[in-house]
């Protein structure tokens, strides 16, 4: 049995080989339905509750943020799934795929914003484990934040394989424990009394759903990277509609779920979201349980922001240098200082983290919609999912240095938003005409995709009549032989 096979076999635990290079059809394995456990127990915790109660908590109702909530969900959740679907088809990290669009050195443009987006959902995951893993032995909360940002590197060390076995024990414990915490709450609460809560506005609607349609597109740049590792005969619309249903069915529940408790707790959720959830429990053992499940759950989705960061900080180091793959030792490297770097802002940011994180979740709208609608219209609809792989590692290659095309549509992108973005640190002048609804995720998405196409004349790529793989190229191997 070869090293990649074992390293693939049921019960072997071992360090990843691979990171941003193509992953060869030998080492191919799995099926659809490991999308589903993934997004399912990446979504079914803590920060996911926290993101659905700020539809209440700035300013919403009951009734119609359950709603919003999953109208945005869905939304999101089919651009997310959409880029899902590209891993099997062509083996590499999703943001490797980005240079066919921006060009191999252009591609970093995105992935810098990109990096600062994995770090501050780490970070802000991170104050959230902190605390729960600290209630389990009453410390202070940066001890808890170093002990879960040191299990988080160690699982992103070892990687796709694990991160996929995580995935589907975290989904078990997260089932147990959100049936538990739901039973508990119909007996605690009047849950047709919250439901009542009925006062329609549409900026407070439009917020439900941006919060939640933010939360799953935020989910594109590295997506297929958990997917990449499927055979390429695997069916695209298996792989969309388990990775669609895995996070919406997922988060849904629990953002209902914040939904529900942040209207029960009143005040008193702010500043305490973990302790407000765990006194649902009875104390004692129950509690104690329950805080270790709360760690356990971001472990989960912390791991793939850890391991997503690293692979943005590579690809664009690899780019620039003209590399399909990098050393092993700098795999790490990158990964500690992902883990270091989130650490520091979770340790400096943990007494302010509710505001700063609703601000942070929408404002990340205003540069990944534009990212995003460039990647699904290029790959579905211009390249017609045909790609040349080994040239996405060259310069000189057919998709060139810098795509100016993609360039002025993603800037465009944003500043077409900006009028209409509401957040705490930035309000666009015509939000106050919309009665404060934010609309710049839809207005984004719409006008983006229009404007990449419009510029296509200014596009001097050339795609080739079937997907190229490295395996039909001997001369430029993946992994550097």
């Amino acid at each position: 049995m070869t090293d990649s096979l074992r390293e693939n076999s049921p019960g072997v635990i071992r360090v990843e080989r691979r990171s941003v290079g193509f992953i060869p059809q030998q080492e191919r394995y799995g099926n659809a339905w490991n999308q589903f456990t993934l997004w399912f127990g990446a979504n079914l915790q803590i920060t996911t509750v926290v993101t659905g109660a700020l539809a209440y908590v700035l300013g919403g109702d009951v009734f119609w943020s359950l709603i919003g909530l999953f109208i945005g969900q869905v939304a999101g959740g089919v651009v997310m799934a959409l880029h899902s679907a590209q891993g099997p088809r062509l083996g590499l990290p999703q943001m490797i795929s980005s240079r066919a669009q921006f060009g191999v050195y252009g591609a970093a443009i995105p992935l810098i914003l990109i990096i600062f987006m994995y770090l501050g959902f780490a970070a802000s995951g991170t104050v959230l484990a902190g605390q729960a893993i600290t209630n389990l032995y009453h410390g202070s909360t940066w001890s808890g934040i170093l002990i879960f940002g040191a299990a988080s590197a160690v699982f992103a060390i070892i990687g796709y394989n694990i991160i996929h076995r995580l995935s589907r024990w975290v989904s078990v414990i997260s089932i147990i424990a959100f049936a538990y915490l739901f039973f508990r709450f119909f007996i605690i609460a009047d849950v047709g009394d919250l439901l009542s809560i009925k006062e329609f506005t549409w900026p407070s609607f439009l917020l439900a759903m941006a919060l939640s349609a933010s939360w799953q597109i935020a989910y594109g740049p590295y997506v297929a990277d958990y997917s990449r590792y499927l055979p390429e005969n695997t069916k695209s619309n298996s792989v969309f509609i388990l990775t669609l249903a895995g996070t919406v069915i997922s988060s849904t529940i629990a953002m209902s779920f914040g939904v529900f408790i942040a209207a029960w707790a009143g005040d008193a959720f702010k500043g305490d979201e973990v302790g407000t959830v765990v006194r649902l429990g009875t104390g004692g053992v129950v509690a104690g349980l329950i805080y270790l499940s709360i760690a356990i759950g971001k472990l989960s989705i912390n791991v793939l922001n850890t391991y997503g960061g690293f692979m943005s900080m590579m690809t664009t180091y690899s780019g620039f240098r003209g590399k399909a793959e990098i050393p092993q030792s700098l795999r790490i490297i990158s990964i500690l200082i992902m883990t270091t770097i989130s650490c520091l802002i979770a340790l400096l940011g943990r007494d302010e983290f509710l505001p700063a994180f609703s601000s942070f979740l929408l404002f990340l709208l205003t540069f990944f919609i534009p990212w995003s609608a460039i990647n699904l219209a290029d790959f579905y609809w211009i390249s017609k999912e045909k790609y040349d792989v080994p040239a996405l590692a060259d310069p000189d290659g057919r998709y060139g240095r810098w795509n100016v095309s993609a360039l002025i549509a993603f800037i465009g992108g944003i500043l077409i938003q900006l009028p209409f973005v509401a957040t705490h640190f930035y309000t666009g002048p015509l939000v106050a005409k919309l009665g404060g609804a934010d609309i710049s995720w839809i207005v984004g998405l719409v006008a983006t995709t229009v404007l990449y196409l419009a510029l296509r004349p200014l596009d001097r790529r050339t795609f080739p009549d079937h997907t190229i793989l490295p395996e039909e190229n001997p001369v430029r191997h993946v992994d550097g032989s």
